[in-house]
Formats: structure tokens, sequence, C-alpha cells
């Protein structure tokens, strides 16, 4: 079906008419390492050689979820390379993590760089100047003159561990036209579920290209390392009881403050190690804990748990999974406000019973089968954060047995990798 070109021009003039906020955007998201000018296709750092395979992630979740993909695709094609982008600063950091602790490659092999602004010519250069033999779209990434571009490029475009929410579809379903003509550049999109694939074909996305392959987020392998290093820090800090709340989002650590108060009635010796999601908000996190009272240390500073620390700042980035594993109780951020949650299961791939807000629906499919085994509980307030946390403190074998039932399901959902890799191999030349 050929579709008309004017919402993609009216698009692209709507970004060209918001550009003054772009590049306020573009100054504040940044890495000393990089130029500003990779966000307009130029300055790009050497490209590993061709052929070139190219996976773009939004951000630091998308980078984590895409870490089974990455080992995936560097294994099964070792003749091509890998460029991955990203929007954010954080998920740029986020990579580097991967490549320099956790992904033994050749770092001939794998690149990062910013992913380029949506604009006509910027897309059109980026594309030119990478030559892709195949575009790798993860989640939700459907920006419409990149993929023309690829189209026009005669470069295939796959969306994998697509996901789409009611919340993200509402929106995309007041741009029919646009999205329905970005969908028809893509070649094969492997939703993470039914309802996923309902919804990008609800879009416009064509029955013929779209298959249901389940959450590769499933898929993540064994973080033996984090959990070891997780277990050195809980003996360092005396065996005490700790909980930790991770990816925590403005206006969430004032209730979980809040919740922890409460704990602290109950186990006076219980510390909170908190993990803001974003790093541009550590310094305000901590200000905020100090102003409140707290006894705060900051892992970033090198400062030492001591016995009385109430709090701990997880400001660091890469270390979410050892500091998951440092506690015996994890909650995961993003749901107790309304966001829409974030992934439940690193947590519980390491054997920890898992607590969220309600807010979830971004992580439904994964926080499914947790909550059917017991391994995921949620809670809609501070005081049910409180009583949970508390009530697992209380019943370690409760929470031992709420965590081995969290591994279970992970490895019983398996299988969405091969799946996705299987689909990739008949984009790929050769």
């Amino acid at each position: 079906m050929v579709f008309p070109t004017w919402p993609r021009l009216a698009y692209s003039a709507a970004l060209y008419a918001l550009s003054p906020l772009i590049g306020w955007r573009i100054w504040r998201e940044q890495v000393p390492t990089y130029s500003r000018l990779q966000r307009l296709g130029w300055r790009l750092k050497p490209l590993p050689a061709a052929p070139r395979i190219w996976l773009h992630c939004a951000s630091v979740g998308e980078v984590r979820a895409a870490r089974p993909l990455i080992e995936g695709l560097l294994a099964h094609y070792p003749a091509h390379s890998l460029l991955l982008t990203t929007m954010t600063a954080t998920g740029a950091q986020q990579v580097q993590a991967l490549v320099n602790e956790q992904i033994p490659v050749d770092q001939a092999r794998l690149a990062h760089c910013f992913l380029p602004l949506d604009f006509p010519g910027t897309a059109k250069r980026f594309v030119r100047r990478v030559q892709p033999v195949l575009a790798i779209m993860f989640e939700t990434e459907l920006w419409p003159n990149l993929l023309n571009s690829c189209y026009q490029q005669s470069v295939p475009v796959a969306v994998v561990n697509g996901r789409l929410s009611p919340r993200a579809f509402k929106r995309y379903r007041r741009l029919r036209p646009l999205m329905a003509g970005a969908l028809s550049k893509v070649n094969w999109l492997a939703a993470k579920s039914r309802d996923d694939a309902e919804r990008f074909k609800a879009l416009g996305c064509s029955t013929a290209v779209t298959m249901v392959v389940g959450s590769l987020k499933f898929d993540m392998p064994s973080n033996e390392k984090a959990f070891s290093e997780g277990e050195r820090l809980l003996q360092e800090w005396g065996g005490r009881p700790v909980w930790v709340a991770g990816s925590t989002r403005e206006g969430e650590e004032a209730l979980l403050l809040r919740a922890h108060r409460q704990v602290l009635q109950r186990y006076p010796d219980a510390l909170l190690v908190l993990v803001p999601r974003h790093p541009q908000r550590f310094d305000e996190v901590a200000k905020r804990c100090q102003t409140d009272g707290w006894a705060l240390s900051r892992r970033s500073q090198q400062q030492p748990v001591t016995r009385q620390t109430q709090v701990y700042l997880g400001d660091t980035l890469g270390e979410l999974g050892t500091l998951y594993a440092a506690g015996s109780v994890a909650f995961v951020g993003g749901s107790l406000v309304p966001l829409g949650g974030h992934n439940v299961l690193e947590p519980a791939s390491l054997g920890r019973p898992v607590i969220s807000g309600p807010s979830i629906e971004n992580f439904a499919d994964v926080a499914e089968p947790l909550q059917a085994a017991g391994s995921l509980l949620l809670v809609d307030s501070p005081d049910a954060v409180a009583d949970a946390v508390a009530d697992y403190f209380a019943n370690p074998e409760r929470a031992q047995k709420a965590g081995r039932a969290g591994r279970a399901a992970i490895e019983t959902h398996k299988g969405a990798l091969a799946r996705t890799l299987s689909g990739l191999a008949s984009l790929l030349p050769g």
C-alpha cells in the first residue's frame, strides 16, 4: 500500500518549529566525549568495520533489556560489527558500562553513537554514513524520517521486543496517518505480546510482518558478578535488614522515605538503599535526604555505611543489579507515581522478592508471570510499602521462597531471543 507523504512532511515541519526547544534538550543530554554535532548526523566516532548491523535503544532500560540480543548478534554474526545508538546520555553511559565490564567482545566490532534528531536531511545523512545491512529498533522507537531514509536506501528494518502500552497507543492513535506511514517501512515486527501486536496492527502495521515472540527481558543472562558483589556488601554492612528502592522517579523518593520511617519503627537498624533513575537527580535527592534529617551515605563519594546510616544513595551508573542483590527486598520505582513502572525482572532474576506500585502498565507482560508465581507484590501507598517490607523482614523464609519463585518464572518464559534471532536471519544478506 502507498501511504501519502503529507503526514511526514507536517511532522517534519513541526520538528523544525520546535527546534529551539529540541536544541536545549541536546545541550542537556550530553556526554563530554561525544560531539553535540552527532545529533545532526555529523562528527560520528570511527564506525566499526562493515558489514554493520545497527541497533537503536532509547535509554538505560532498553540497553539493559537488549543485552541478550547484543550478545546474540555478536555471537551469531562474527563477520558483522554492531553499532548501538541511544537517545540519552545515560543510555550512552550504560552502553559503555556493558562494553567495559559485562560483554566480552573485540571492541573493534562494537561501537556507540547518539541517534541523530529525526529531521529529514539529518536522518538521510546518518543512514548514508552508517550504511547498515540491517536496522533494528528496540521496543517503540519509530522515527518516521529515519525509517523513511532506511527505506529509500534499501536498508531492511526490524522492530524487536515491540512494546506499545495502552497509554502510548492512545497517543499514537491520534497520529495514525503518520504512524501508518512509518510502520509501512518496517520489514518485520517482533511483538512482546499478543496485545502489543494488535495495537501495532491497529496503527497500520501489516499483519504479514507482525509476529508475537515474547519478551527479550526474560532472556537476560545470569548476573553472578552482581550477586556475589551484593552479598559482599550485605556482609560489609553487618547483616542488617536492607531493602532497595531502584529506578525511583521524581515525587517518589518522598513517598519511599515516608515508608522507610515506618519500617524503622519496627526495625530500627534497617537500611534503605535508594537508587534514582536519572543521574541528573542524584544531587537533588541527596539534598532532600539531608534537609529531611536522614543519616545519609553516598556511594559515588565512597562514604562508608555505618550503624548510624539510615539511607544509602546509589548514585552511580551500572550498579543497580549489585545494589538489588545487596538487599533482601527490592522495590522497583516509576510505579508509585503514574509513569508505567520499570523492569521488575532485574531484582527477580537475583532471587529477591519484588514490590511495585500500581502503575506498572509498561511492564505488564513481564509483571503478570511474576505476580502469578508469588514473586511480585503490588501495593498502592507508602503504608503498604512499609508493611510489605517489614513482613518480608519478619519472614525471611517467605522472602526466599518468593525469590526462588521469581527465578523459576523467568526460566519458564525464556525463548524470545532464539525466536528473535531466527526472524532477523531472514533480513540479513547471506
